[in-house]
């Protein structure tokens, strides 16, 4: 744990004051807050496995609120002494609210509305950025309100979650807290507990306990930004902790809290560094949003990948080489299936394949700013002295083809498609089943134009998009990533760049394509980018025309729970002999992807051959979609059998009705 400690060490300093005073005798201190101390003589409420809490708490919480106490009073007197200025609130429906600044907050707008609004609000948005409800303008803007249902709402409502399991595990370990993020379901908090420790599942109740106790005190959330820093504070009860925000008013807007799972990591990631204890929850403004939660959550287990996969032996992967996945016979089947239809789909609009290296000299890397801004994400080596990396990316490859001899405008647009092998330096702790590797394979595109060609071009990628996820069965979302912090290039050229995406993704959503949304500052450092979100069967979001193959598998599996479409089954027809005659019989009907003798209900069709089937050169098949064919119905001739099942394979349908 030294390098944990270290770090810990030196944010304790900041957080405790280095030299400041200690707290002097009968310090005000927060309203239920631990204190330090002789051991307090109060019984403490027990668990199979000791206290539900440390008595005494550990000494660095009462000298963490003294020193907080000192300086909100500081910040405090600075805000009461600021100007006040009559300002303007404008909300999204137009009407225009009179206010103060540094007295008028989001939610005493809320609460001016109505009060069942103010209730359901979760965080607002002041001139396009997230803002504590209880937080006064500074000046005349605009202003929404966010409930849980919405993405920035939600992920707001989890981070003050996470806050709670952290005040949680601070009491009852006495640990020393690392990171805290929302997730796409929830949260976790990493923490650095003592030499041996581990969290185990006994502990979940009591931290649920815990938590519940913060919950009811409806402890508000602080914002605190301590003079001369640009650094924000936020305090939660006994919890103090260097975090941007915003968040929720007070912990008393949580209605539901569990914790979920634990697992170890490593701190910032990165094996080499010390193993860590994580935690996992999730919370609700809604009782019945947990049940339903869980229920998803029931049904989502069933359905992952990496059980189907092993189940049906499609793939797997070994520890000799991590996150690189193995595709046995039938997963293979699968993705040659994808890759051909795009192939086909490429073809038809206008597209040449290429195939490009798979590493290259750090001087190219250099040229594209990768070096610069993505080497982390890289796998670097030497070779002859000289640097090299595997390819993360394609761009920069598909440039030289692109550059190795003089082009007219003539051949504009030039589109190349390329199938490569990407290799991408992700954290041991972060690789996850097949959504999550360091190996994959891209159906990446490129196509090089002219500006007045950006448009056009856009507009058949879309088509591209609609007839893909149309055929899965997918829905999609659409958001435009602008220039991040980090970027090459000019800002006119971005500004032009994203003024075009802008107008493409326009003129694509009135044309009935439905909605797009800004994503502010979260483009890649060499362009904008436009990025899909599908929505799954059980209505989960997924950004990923495949992405990478290997992780659009994975939501296909999920997708489908294993139950695959004809026309991209590894096991498309089982045929099943009821009797030991009928086994050459068998033979002569093997023109699809069949099994046999081993029942499975993810087969699609059932074809039961006997002597009936054979004299009169007839199948009797069972559709597994389709209860009335379950038992035995009429036969059919194998011949016309035979049509109606290539017809389904080759109309790539994915409803199986023969």
């Amino acid at each position: 744990m030294e390098k944990v400690d270290k770090v810990i060490e030196g944010v304790r300093k900041v957080a405790l004051g280095e030299g400041s005073e200690k707290p002097a005798e009968g310090a005000s201190q927060a309203p239920k807050a631990p204190k330090a101390g002789k051991k307090s003589k109060k019984v403490v409420a027990s668990t199979a496995t000791g206290p539900l809490e440390l008595e005494p708490p550990p000494e660095y919480i009462s000298h963490r609120i003294h020193l907080f106490e000192k300086l909100k009073a500081e910040y405090d007197q600075e805000v009461a002494a600021k100007p006040r200025e009559d300002i303007t609130i404008s909300l999204p429906d137009g009407k225009v609210v009179a206010g103060k600044s540094w007295e008028t907050t989001p939610s005493s707008i809320a609460r001016g509305i109505s009060k069942s609004l103010f209730e359901k609000t979760v965080i607002a948005k002041v001139d396009g950025n997230v803002w504590d409800l209880e937080r006064p303008f500074e000046k005349s803007g605009t202003l929404e309100l966010l409930d849980f249902e919405d993405p920035e709402g939600r992920r707001v409502f989890w981070h003050s979650s996470a806050h709670v399991l952290g005040e949680a595990a601070e009491r009852r370990f006495g640990c020393h807290l690392c990171l805290g993020p929302p997730t796409d379901d929830g949260f976790f908090y990493e923490m650095g507990l003592g030499e041996g420790e581990v969290v185990t599942a006994t502990d979940y109740k009591p931290l649920e306990t815990i938590a519940q106790k913060a919950i009811k005190e409806k402890q508000p959330f602080e914002r605190l930004i301590p003079d001369g820093t640009s650094t924000t504070v936020y305090r939660c009860g006994p919890l103090i902790d260097l975090c941007v925000g915003p968040h929720v008013p007070n912990t008393g807007r949580i209605k539901a809290f569990q914790v979920m799972k634990n697992s170890s990591s490593y701190f910032l990631g990165d094996a080499i560094n010390d193993s860590l204890q994580r935690i996992y929850g999730v919370s609700f403004p809604d009782k019945k949003q947990l049940e339903e939660h869980k229920k998803l959550l029931e049904e989502a287990a069933k359905r992952d990948h990496r059980k189907i996969g092993k189940e049906q032996e499609l793939f797997f992967f070994h520890e000799l080489s991590p996150g690189s996945c193995f595709f046995l016979p039938h997963g293979t089947r699968i993705y040659n299936t994808l890759v051909g239809y795009l192939r086909q789909e490429y073809w038809k609009r206008g597209y040449e394949e290429v195939i490009t290296p798979n590493m290259y000299n750090a001087k190219l890397w250099e040229t594209s700013g990768h070096w610069q801004n993505y080497q982390e994400n890289m796998f670097t080596f030497e070779v002859e002295k000289d640097k090299y990396g595997l390819k993360p990316m394609n761009c920069p490859g598909h440039c030289l083809l692109f550059g190795h001899r003089e082009r007219s405008y003539r051949e504009l647009p030039w589109r190349v498609a390329d199938f490569g092998v990407i290799h991408r330096n992700e954290f041991s702790g972060a690789l996850t089943g097949l959504t999550r590797v360091r190996r994959f394979q891209q159906d990446d595109t490129h196509v090089f134009c002219t500006e007045e060609q950006v448009g056009s071009e856009i507009h058949g990628l879309f088509d591209f998009l609609k007839t893909v996820y149309g055929l899965l069965g997918f829905t999609f979302k659409l958001k435009l990533s602008t220039r991040p912090e980090k970027f090459v290039g000019d800002i006119a050229t971005w500004d032009s760049a994203e003024a075009q995406l802008t107008k493409a993704l326009d003129e694509f959503t009135a044309g009935g394509g439905g909605k797009w949304e800004m994503n502010p500052g979260d483009g890649a450092f060499y362009g904008p980018k436009i990025d899909i979100t599908i929505s799954d069967a059980l209505r989960r979001e997924h950004q990923s025309i495949l992405g990478s193959v290997e992780r659009f598998i994975a939501i296909l599996t999920e997708h489908f729970g294993g139950k695959w479409p004809f026309w991209l089954s590894p096991r498309q027809i089982l045929v099943i002999p009821v009797m030991a005659a009928a086994n050459n019989y068998v033979l002569e009907i093997q023109k699809l992807r069949l099994g046999l003798d081993s029942y499975n209900s993810t087969t699609l069709s059932l074809a039961f051959v006997g002597a009936e089937e054979e004299e009169s050169r007839s199948v009797n098949i069972r559709n597994r979609d389709n209860k009335e064919t379950q038992n035995k119905g009429e036969l059919v001739p194998i011949d016309v059998a035979l049509e109606k099942l290539c017809a389904l394979r080759d109309e790539r349908r994915v409803v199986n009705e023969l």
